[in-house]
């Protein structure tokens, strides 16, 4: 047994029994027209939402948005990147990735969210490491709230989830708005059927 198994199984038996997840009370929903609510909600946080009628049109896009010489390491086959990425890339060789691309589940109206797990993403460092994210969502997988996340089977059997909302900013210097200052620069979510 090695050091990290010995250590994981020590991890694993220290671990209380399971407890049964608490109820998530649902609120009303508030409704309305979802994909308007969230791209309100995601242009708020700095992100952009574009249409497209074919992965081709995400493919000029791309082109246009970030220049014909853009590497781009793409976890959707609908969309064809420069960089080939499958699950024994290693995180660190995606470091001078310009463009992300990744479809999401689903998405969230009332916060403007899209949802990865590690199916998603192939290599999770994708949705971190790279300078531009390209997210295609399919404009009917939108959930109103995220109370509505959690009763979602995929959430419960997912290793790894993450919602994420806009690009990284922060405005911790003198309350200057940054961003891409811990991740990506921007987030752009192409309506795409799935």
């Amino acid at each position: 047994m090695t050091t990290r198994e010995a250590f994981l199984a020590k991890v694993r038996a220290a671990q209380p029994d399971a407890r049964p997840r608490p109820d998530v009370p649902l609120f009303d929903a508030v409704g309305g027209d979802l994909r308007a609510r969230f791209t309100a909600a995601l242009q708020t946080m700095g992100g952009t939402c574009v249409e497209a009628t074919s992965a081709r049109d995400v493919g000029a896009m791309i082109r246009e948005r970030f220049g014909a010489a853009a590497s781009i390491a793409s976890a959707s086959a609908e969309v064809p990147g420069t960089r080939a990425i499958g699950a024994d890339t290693d995180p660190a060789s995606l470091q001078d990735v310009d463009v992300g691309v990744v479809r999401a589940r689903f998405g969230v109206a009332e916060t403007g969210s899209v949802w990865f797990s590690e199916r998603e993403y192939v290599v999770n460092a994708l949705g971190y490491i790279v300078q531009h994210l390209v997210v295609l969502l399919d404009p009917t997988q939108l959930l109103d709230g995220l109370q509505d996340v959690y009763r979602r089977d995929d959430f419960h059997s997912a290793r790894y989830a993450a919602l994420v909302t806009g690009p990284s900013a922060t405005a911790d210097i003198e309350g200057v708005l940054i961003r891409g200052a811990q991740g990506v620069r921007s987030l752009t979510v192409v309506w795409l059927a799935g």
